[in-house]
């Protein structure tokens, strides 16, 4: 049997999708499993070891349609499933399992604050998907495979005062309102009782060097300095991670780590919190504010101008 799984984004969307490839491949031990993503987002499928081959898209479904139908699939597990994915089901004619996002639930939720969205995670979600063809949640929750050439020896980026162990703080996320402000940053700094590495992107450079400005001992810049499997090998030896709604945060949970999860316009009961992930994990957020969910994304600044789903999350003290 040949199967294509196909998701096109994002980082954290598809980390979610990989107990689905684990368990076709142990469960259904004569299928050839093949995936379709955007090509910016290779790095996080293509060590899988449970995925015999990775189709990439750049502009257009046209760069793989030719490709994939030469394949001859027998199903397409679509976990995507939007305008685009429907194109690509059409184009190659095969029996295919699409996954349903719950946007009519979202929107009631977003618009109204009426909360009509199952208490069911989206991985959980996803195992519906392909309840069909017998496949059954193994309960071992996330995958993440990095390269040997990825594999961080902290010897080479951390200082002696990290050589004893160390929390990551996630600096940024892929919208403003999913973001941690700098003061929480700091706060969240100061009541670590480990020192921090700060991980994130080139974009997130400025404001991690406004923290290590004001913690010069006790944390270390590496925004920018990393590829995504790098920064995901520093979370694999981390001790606790601190983060956003972020891709990096079902990284961690696929490493078991404990995590510390703070949520800004984003809410957990979307189904998308950190998935079977370290015993000692929490999750930070202001319940009750009238005004969240305010989407289902997010947004580049605040729509009330007060941020108080981030600013008046309170930090305590943690190892």
């Amino acid at each position: 049997m040949k199967i294509l799984v196909v998701r096109f984004s994002s980082i954290g969307d598809i980390v979610l999708t990989t107990p689905i490839l684990r368990c076709i491949k142990q469960q259904r031990k004569d299928t050839e499993l093949h995936y379709v993503t955007k090509h910016g987002f290779l790095s996080v499928i293509e060590n899988n070891i449970f995925v015999d081959k990775v189709f990439t898209i750049k502009d257009s479904l046209k760069e793989v349609i030719p490709q994939l139908k030469k394949e001859n699939y027998d199903y397409i597990i679509d976990l995507h499933h939007n305008v685009r994915t429907l194109r690509l089901k059409r184009a190659l004619g095969k029996k295919s399992f699409s996954f349903n996002k719950l946007n009519w639930e979202k929107f009631l939720i977003v618009n109204f604050k009426k909360n009509k969205l199952p208490h069911v995670h989206i991985v959980d979600r996803y195992f519906e998907t392909v309840k069909s063809l017998g496949i059954v949640n193994d309960g071992k929750g996330l995958d993440y495979f990095i390269h040997e050439k990825d594999i961080i020896k902290t010897q080479d980026f951390l200082t002696d005062s990290f050589k004893n162990g160390y929390n990551a703080l996630v600096v940024g996320g892929s919208y403003f309102t999913k973001q941690i402000p700098t003061n929480k940053l700091c706060e969240i700094v100061d009541a670590s009782s480990l020192p921090v590495v700060l991980l994130g992107g080139k974009e997130d450079r400025d404001t991690a060097n406004q923290v290590n400005q004001l913690y010069p001992i006790k944390t270390i810049n590496l925004c920018g300095q990393l590829n995504l499997n790098q920064s995901a090998s520093l979370i694999q030896q981390s001790h606790k991670v601190i983060t956003s709604d972020t891709g990096l945060m079902h990284i961690a949970a696929a490493y078991k780590k404990d995590i510390i999860s703070l949520w800004g316009n984003t809410i957990p009961e979307f189904g998308m919190g950190p998935y079977l992930a370290g015993n000692d994990s929490q999750v930070l957020e202001v319940k009750g504010l009238s005004c969240r969910p305010c989407s289902k994304l997010g947004y580049r600044k605040c729509p009330k101008g007060h941020f108080k789903c981030m600013n008046d999350i309170e930090i305590r003290k943690f190892n």
